[in-house]
């Protein structure tokens, strides 16, 4: 592993996921929990596999009861209407002021495809393909409309700009296909494209990670596995064209904090992390846990870690009161959020408009 990795800042995320909680009161809380932390961002897991609420429409409530914490609902490319998705993750930027992420999943039972009664489930390797097709046009869709496409001229009766909102004309290729010619229905979110998340730990998802994601998460247990995958999805990120110092990637961690301080294990801390059938999970103390976070980092095999809750409300009361208050005391994380945006919580920047000329000299550069 190779120190220079370990330079960059630090990102710390967590899960709040409550799947018997159908108050939106109790995602609240965890949300504010986690802004007093300063943690880059929160997630809330979907699946048609499972009963519960929309992770969308769940984090759409915590937006206005907080200012700064990222909100990263997962919402499936399978199955789905492109479109549609697009449209309602740009909502929730703008409703969020810039704040949203889109965890990028996909559906592949069964038992989910009948619930739709369009096609049979399909393998894995073709339904990422989908995915990274249904991320692509999605980003198109949010660059259909120019930043300076509302006019809003009360006078005239003009509400756009209409050379500055542009068709997209895309087929899919993968599943069952799918055409989409745009615009959008919601102008440009506030981040120009919400952060998009892949959870890259298994093979056939790592190419569409490489290819679109802003955000990796990658659930291993040691700390060589992690720089291993993190070093494959920089150099296949770079093979695309893309500069691989713009995706993080944060290694995915359950938590246990409830037991108290124990006794280090070599090389890992807190009695952890140890390979389960849900992934990796750390069970120990808080002051353990931020050993092993700074660790994994200075050693470069991280840019952070997104961490779940095995108990939501006990254990992200431990991490923020504990292993960030010491993280944070240390010098080694953020007191505050110096943006506004998702985006300035991971040191990305705001892509530019494709097209636009500013965008489109901006992708020949690249």
């Amino acid at each position: 592993m190779g120190s220079s990795y370990g330079r960059g800042r630090l990102h710390l995320a967590a899960a709040i996921d409550q799947r018997a909680v159908c108050a939106a009161g109790a995602f609240v809380e965890l949300g504010r929990l986690a802004e007093r932390g300063a943690l880059d961002f929160v997630t809330v897991g979907d699946s048609f596999g499972r009963p519960g609420l929309d992770a969308l429409a769940v984090l759409a409530r915590v937006a206005p009861e907080t200012g700064r914490v990222g909100l990263v609902p997962a919402v499936t490319t399978t199955h789905t209407e492109p479109f549609h998705v697009q449209a309602a993750v740009a909502t929730l930027d703008w409703v969020s002021r810039g704040r949203a992420g889109w965890w990028i999943e996909v559906s592949g039972t069964e038992a989910e495809a009948r619930l739709f009664g369009r096609r049979p489930a399909a393998p894995a390797d073709a339904l990422w393909r989908e995915a990274g097709e249904v991320a692509d046009v999605a980003a198109r869709l949010w660059d259909s409309w120019e930043d300076d496409a509302e006019i809003r001229d009360i006078g005239t009766g003009r509400f756009i700009d209409r050379g500055k909102v542009h068709h997209v004309d895309f087929e899919g290729v993968e599943g069952a296909g799918f055409s989409v010619r745009g615009p959008s229905i919601v102008p440009r979110p506030p981040q120009g494209h919400p952060v998009r998340v892949v959870d890259a730990t298994e093979r056939e998802s790592r190419a569409t990670a490489a290819a679109h994601a802003d955000v990796a998460l990658v659930r291993a247990a040691t700390p060589d596995h992690a720089d291993a995958v993190r070093r494959e999805l920089r150099d296949a990120a770079a093979r695309t064209g893309r500069d691989p110092d713009e995706l993080r990637v944060l290694v995915s961690l359950r938590v246990d904090l409830g037991g108290g301080e124990h006794a280090a294990e070599p090389g890992h801390g807190g009695g952890g992390p140890r390979p389960t059938a849900h992934g990796p999970l750390y069970r120990g103390g808080p002051v353990d846990l931020a050993e092993l976070i700074i660790a994994w980092h200075r050693a470069g095999a991280v840019d952070g870690f997104h961490l779940v809750p095995v108990e939501p409300r006990r254990d992200l009361e431990r991490l923020v009161n504990g292993t960030v208050a010491l993280l944070q005391h240390r010098g080694l994380f953020r007191t505050f959020y110096p943006g506004s945006t998702l985006r300035e919580h991971l040191g990305l920047a705001r892509p530019g408009n494709r097209y636009t000329a500013a965008g489109k000299a901006a992708g020949r550069a690249t």
